[in-house]
């Protein structure tokens, strides 16, 4: 490594005083403070008026649908988190102690990962149907109240139960806390990748396979009650969108947390375990300020409002992140502690640093919103001209999203990239102090995260609304447009969020980056005590510090990017298969009972549900399992410097997949809705059967795939931080260990080939020689 970096090995000789102690208590105190506001939140979103009787049926088949859903996919899970925590206790560490931590703070976790996305549901499905009712009644203001409000409880919950968990560690760990907070975050990304991933097929499946039949082939309304399919899509709106995005968003707040400790302690010492955890908690603050002075003004437009709350929110969080450094940080980097005398010289005042840094994060969350906005709002250009491509057909249609979403894709990660190398350069010298304070802009984007939050499941709230408003049929045109409204504004909101996720994923997969070296470099710093010789260790060393163009780690390149392309492509094809099933169960309801579409018979709702559950559930394994063992076959098998070419190519490509992914589907998802409002032709034209179908193309791009490779880029991070010191150590070992490192690496890749094998069983174009279309019927 460079001279001027610090090594993680003294972290764990660091130790708090009473100020720090008192400090990181005051976050966990803060942590409760937003459980409870959270709390409060959701006894007042409780409190609205629940609609009709109709209303209040369909979306008690909804609720009960998502909680079934649920139910299944946690008991699956079970059986991952038992096996990684056995797995864990396995690894290399410092003590017992830290072994034992790392494993039970792993399934903490977990627990708290899968909480949030729990909450995020259990809540959502009780205020899409006062969100109808209030658009019914009191209007559009108190709708995008309630449904704002719904994702500010889900915040508040995430950034809770994060500063929660993340200060206990520390307060019981002090210097050891970055190891045992490797666990936590992997526990963390573990179930919301797996979240991600069933409620995304679930989601777009039951879409897909709406849209198909339904607008497609019946010609019927999107949410018409005859369609078998329509609660499932509903379901899958909570699943998807809200309990795996909560999920996600969780991750994301802890995984970035981790990788920010774990460099903190090495380049501020104990100074770095305590001012990462200051800025989220200013940032739980600034959310619950945000999250109460967003309200739509006379005239204005929801998404106007929720923008204003987002930027008030990061003014604030930018003012008292600066009190927060000054106040805290010492005036110079000597009184840090740090080995290398020269750096006051080089880089100046670490709480100007410090500073820049979080502020460079704060300033790329604003832009990430501007800049999606622009990209897939209803009122911007770029939708408005995918939207009139309509006009000459389907296939325009999806060429011009997917030109749109591979230019977005370029802006957006090269602004990523600007803001990574400018926290970088704030370092000087020090690669270390460089990539703590590319943790720290992470941390500055998240003290925007309750209301990120807030902003993502106000999309999935306000669309079933919509839906349950229009299956009841017990609201008016105004309260139907304003519904419409709420929903277009949804997707809009869902874009951005996913779209600072991706962010987000880069800076704390960046910064995991760093946390591997450290963690293979400090391994190989313990062995040096032991018997390997010095000459085999300094082998060792020149092999892994070769330059970029050495084959192995450009093949660890290749592979890092081929994953990302097979998981997405394993979870586009989850949907198509799923999808399929269910335009053919919905085609026999059709076909067997005529009285559905008369209208004197109910579809079979259950049915539709079960299958969605039944395949995302089988189909989410296989993605699990390549994002869990790729960086243990190549790390075992290939060696240090390939895997972190592996890791390499997995953020660069993962980062210009998901946004192009999420841009595209979220333009084609809004032009969808510009024709809705009459433009270009209107409902039933040509012009909307090509929207349809290029929407449902872009269902699983910016539901499934695109917003899955988040959580996969950091739980590929997190494992090759907790493997590198098993690599290192087998290694240098003697020719036994050489056999044990590839015995692994075999075992590994065997296991993903029969999972592939059985995830391609399934024939993507099921047929059944007994229906047709609904359109050729009619």
């Amino acid at each position: 490594m460079a001279g001027t970096q610090v090594s993680l090995t003294a972290a764990s000789s660091l130790d708090l005083d009473g100020a720090n102690l008192t400090l990181i208590s005051g976050v966990a105190v803060i942590g409760l403070i937003a459980l409870v506001l959270g709390v409060v939140l959701r006894r007042q979103v409780i409190a609205a008026g629940a609609g009709t009787e109709r209303m209040q049926e369909i979306a008690g088949a909804i609720e009960e649908g998502a909680h079934a859903y649920l139910r299944r996919q946690f008991r699956t899970l079970v059986i991952f988190v038992v096996l990684v925590f056995i797995l864990l206790l396995f690894l290399p560490a410092d003590s017992a102690g830290v072994r034992w931590g790392r494993s039970g703070f792993f399934v903490l976790g977990a627990v708290f990962s899968a909480a949030i996305g729990y909450l995020g549901m259990s809540l959502a499905v009780k205020a899409n149907v006062r969100v109808a009712e209030a658009a019914r009644t009191t209007g559009r203001d108190d709708g995008v109240r309630i449904a704002f409000r719904t994702g500010g409880t889900v915040g508040m919950f995430t950034v809770g139960l994060g500063l929660l968990g993340v200060a206990i560690v520390v307060l019981a760990y002090h210097g050891d806390a970055p190891r045992v907070l490797e666990g936590f975050g992997f526990g963390a990304a573990l179930l919301a990748m797996f979240m991600r991933v069933g409620g995304g097929i679930f989601t777009k499946a039951a879409d897909v396979g709406a849209d198909l039949v339904g607008k497609v082939e019946a010609g019927i309304p999107e949410d018409d009650p005859r369609n078998a399919a329509t609660i499932a899509d509903n379901v899958g709106d909570n699943v998807g969108d809200c309990a795996g995005m909560a999920a996600d968003l969780f991750e994301s707040y802890a995984v970035m947390l981790v990788a920010a400790l774990i460099l903190g302690s090495a380049a501020f010492g104990a100074y770095g375990l305590v001012f990462p955890l200051l800025i989220p908690a200013i940032g739980a603050v600034t959310a619950m300020i945000g999250i109460f002075i967003t309200r739509a003004r006379a005239d204005e437009s929801a998404l106007d409002a929720i923008n204003r709350g987002f930027y008030i929110s990061a003014v604030i969080s930018a003012v008292l992140c600066t009190a927060a450094a000054y106040l805290y940080l010492p005036g110079s980097y000597a009184q840090l502690g740090t080995s290398d005398q020269d750096i006051d010289a080089l880089i100046g005042d670490p709480r100007r640093a410090a500073l820049l840094a979080v502020i460079l994060g704060i300033v790329l969350a604003a832009v990430i919103l501007r800049m999606t906005g622009h990209y897939t709002g209803t009122d911007k250009r770029p939708t408005e001209d995918v939207a009139r491509t309509t006009e000459t057909g389907a296939a325009t249609f999806i060429l011009s999203g997917i030109s749109l979403g591979l230019e977005s894709a370029v802006y957006k990660v090269t602004t990523i990239a600007v803001v990574i190398y400018l926290a970088f350069l704030l370092g000087g010298s020090s690669v270390t102090l460089g990539l703590f304070f590319i943790a720290l802009a992470g941390c500055g984007l998240l003290t925007t995260v309750g209301v990120i939050v807030a902003m993502d499941t106000f999309g999935p709230v306000s669309d079933n609304a919509q839906g349950i408003a229009e299956m009841s049929g017990d609201v008016d045109e105004e309260a139907a447009q304003i519904l419409t409204e709420l929903d277009a504004v949804g997707n809009t909101t869902k874009a951005i969020t996913k779209g600072i996720a991706i962010a987000t994923a880069v800076l704390a997969a960046t910064a995991l980056f760093g946390s591997y070296t450290d963690a293979w470099t400090s391994t190989v710093q313990t062995i040096e005590e032991g018997a390997v010789s010095q000459d085999r260790i300094s082998g060792f060393e020149q092999m892994v510090n070769t330059q970029i163009v050495t084959p192995s780690v450009l093949v660890g390149l290749l592979l890092g990017a081929a994953v990302v392309f097979l998981f997405s492509g394993l979870a586009i094809n989850a949907v198509t298969v799923a999808a399929g099933s269910i335009v053919h169960e919905v085609r026999r309801q059709f076909r067997d009972q005529p009285g559905i579409m008369a209208g004197t018979e109910k579809p079979d709702y259950a049915s539709v549900v079960d299958i969605c559950t039944r395949d995302s559930l089988t189909k989410l394994a296989t993605p699990g399992l390549l994002a869990a063992l790729t960086p243990v076959v190549v790390g075992f098998g290939l060696g240090i410097g390939a895997l972190a070419g592996f890791l390499a190519g997995a953020i660069a490509c993962g980062a210009l997949m998901a946004v192009f992914l999420a841009n595209s589907g979220g333009a084609w998802d809004n032009a969808k809705k510009i024709v809705e409002d009459g433009r270009h032709g209107g409902k039933g034209s040509p012009a909307h059967e090509a929207a349809v179908i290029g929407d449902t193309v872009g269902d699983p791009f910016k539901d499934t795939a695109g917003p899955a490779i988040n959580p996969l880029i950091k739980v590929m991070n997190l494992v090759a931080v907790l493997i590198a010191p098993a690599i290192v150590t087998l290694y240098l070992g003697d020719s036994g260990s050489q056999m044990i490192r590839w015995t692994i690496a075999l075992v590994a890749l065997l296991v993903l080939v029969i999972a592939l094998v059985v995830a391609k069983r399934d024939d993507v174009a099921i047929s059944d020689t007994q229906e047709e279309p609904v359109g050729e019927r009619a």
